[in-house]
C-alpha cells in the first residue's frame, strides 16, 4: 500500500519501506525556574498573625528545597525520581505547589495592602546569575503557574520515553502516551490561566521587567508546545493503529499546523498520503515531503542569519521535535524521490505541494482555575 508499480532499476536505488511509525519525539523542556530562601517574618512583621506566617513560610521552604532537588533530574530524565531516603519526586513537588497557592492567594485577597509587602526571588537552574527579585505576589503567582507547567512537561517527557534500550525499535505504550496526552493539557492549562488571569493583574511597567521566561509570548508558545505535543502524539497512535481512516490522520496532521512549524505539518502530511492507493496521492505524498524539506532549509537560513548578526551568537544544534524532523525530513524525502523519479521536479516542490487544509485544534487547556484563598486567611 501506497507504492507505484515496481520499476526495473528499483533495487538499484534501495527498497522501498512503508513507514511503521513517526517515531518517539522528546518533549523540550525548559530549564527550571526554581524560588530561592527568603525571609517572610521580616517582610510581613506584624502585618499578619505569626502562625498564618509560619504557615506560609513552611509551605514556601518546603518548595525551595524539593525544587533543588528535581531540577538536576529535570535535564536528566532518565534518573531515578526519588532517592532511597524518601527524596522528593516530580508529582510530589507539584502537589506542594497546589497546596502552596490558596495561601499564597491571601496576599493579593480583596485588594490586599500585602501585594508588594514580601520580595520573592527566583533563579534559572541553568544560570545561577540569572536570578530576579519582585515585591509583587502576582509575580510568585506567575512563576507558581510556570513552575507546575514545566514539571508537567518533564513529566509527559518521560513517560514518552522508551524505558528500555536494549530492543532496537524501543516502543512506548499507548496507556503512556494517552497519560502524555492528559499531562500536556492538564500544562496547557497552568500556561493558559497564567496569561488570561494573572499577567493582566501586574502593572504595565512590571511586566516589562519580568525574566523572559515569563514574558507573554514564551508563555503562549510554550501554551501552543503543550497542544502541538498532544496532536503529535494521537497523531503517532494513529498512523500505528491500522482501523485509522485517511481522513482522521489527515486531519490531525493539518491541526498541527496550528501548533508546529510548517516544515512538521508538511512532513506528516507526506507521511500519511503515501498510504494512499492512487498515483495522484503519491504525487502529492513526494510534493509535501519536499515542501518539508525546502521549509527546514528556509528555517535553517534564516536561523543562521539571525545568529550572525551583532551581536553575534552561536547557533545552538537542534533539539527535542526539531532534532527528530532535521534527521528524518531530508532522508525520507530523499527516499521518495529516489523511488519515484519521474515525480520529481526540483523547481516545482512548492507550487505542487498539497494544501494543508485548515482545521482548528480540536484539543483544548484543561479549565484551570486559582483556587479559592485558604480558610486560614478569614
Amino acid at each position: 500500500m501506497g507504492c507505484l508499480p515496481s520499476k526495473q532499476n528499483d533495487s538499484d536505488t534501495g527498497s522501498r519501506k512503508r513507514p511503521g511509525n513517526v517515531g518517539e519525539v522528546a518533549v523540550f523542556v525548559p530549564g527550571l525556574r526554581v524560588p530561592k530562601s527568603v525571609d517572610l517574618f521580616q517582610s510581613l512583621g506584624d502585618s499578619l498573625p505569626r502562625c498564618l506566617i509560619e504557615r506560609l513560610s513552611a509551605l514556601r521552604t518546603r518548595i525551595v528545597v524539593m525544587a533543588a532537588q528535581e531540577a538536576p533530574i529535570v535535564v536528566k530524565p532518565k534518573r531515578k525520581t526519588a532517592t532511597q531516603h524518601g527524596g522528593s519526586s516530580l508529582p510530589d513537588l507539584l502537589q506542594a505547589l497546589e497546596d502552596y497557592m490558596p495561601v499564597l492567594l491571601g496576599l493579593v485577597k480583596n485588594g490586599s495592602q500585602l501585594v508588594d509587602s514580601i520580595h520573592f526571588v527566583w533563579t534559572n537552574q541553568e544560570d545561577d546569575a540569572e536570578e530576579t527579585k519582585i515585591a509583587n505576589a502576582w509575580y510568585e503567582i506567575l512563576s507558581v503557574l510556570h513552575l507546575m507547567a514545566m514539571l508537567c512537561f518533564s513529566e509527559a517527557n518521560s513517560l514518552l520515553l522508551p524505558k528500555t534500550s536494549s530492543d532496537s525499535n524501543p516502543k512506548v505504550s499507548e496507556e503512556s502516551r494517552r497519560t502524555a496526552i492528559d499531562i500536556f493539557l492538564k500544562a496547557a492549562g497552568y500556561l493558559d490561566c497564567a496569561i488570561q488571569h494573572v499577567l493582566p493583574q501586574l502593572p504595565p511597567d512590571l511586566r516589562m521587567d519580568l525574566p523572559v521566561d515569563l514574558a507573554e509570548g514564551v508563555l503562549h508558545s510554550l501554551l501552543m508546545q503543550a497542544l502541538g505535543q498532544s496532536v503529535d502524539i494521537q497523531l503517532g497512535m494513529a498512523m500505528d493503529c491500522p482501523k485509522a481512516t485517511l481522513a482522521v490522520k489527515r486531519r490531525l496532521a493539518c491541526e498541527m499546523v496550528k501548533c508546529w512549524h510548517q516544515a512538521a505539518a508538511y512532513y506528516y502530511h507526506g507521511i500519511i498520503l503515501d498510504e494512499g492507493t492512487t498515483e495522484k496521492s503519491h504525487r502529492m505524498a513526494v510534493a509535501a515531503l519536499q515542501a518539508a524539506e525546502e521549509f527546514l532549509r528556509q528555517s535553517k537560513r534564516a536561523s543562521d542569519a539571525f545568529n550572525a548578526m551583532p551581536p553575534i551568537s552561536r547557533n545552538p544544534p537542534p533539539c527535542g521535535p526539531m532534532k527528530y524532523l532535521h534527521e528524518k525530513i531530508p532522508k525520507d524525502a530523499a527516499n521518495k524521490v529516489r523511488i519515484n523519479q519521474d515525480l520529481y521536479n526540483q523547481h516545482r516542490i512548492l507550487e505542487r505541494a498539497p494544501t494543508l487544509l485548515d482545521f482548528t485544534v480540536a484539543l483544548k487547556p484543561d479549565d484551570y482555575r486559582l483556587p479559592e484563598v485558604d480558610h486560614a486567611w478569614n
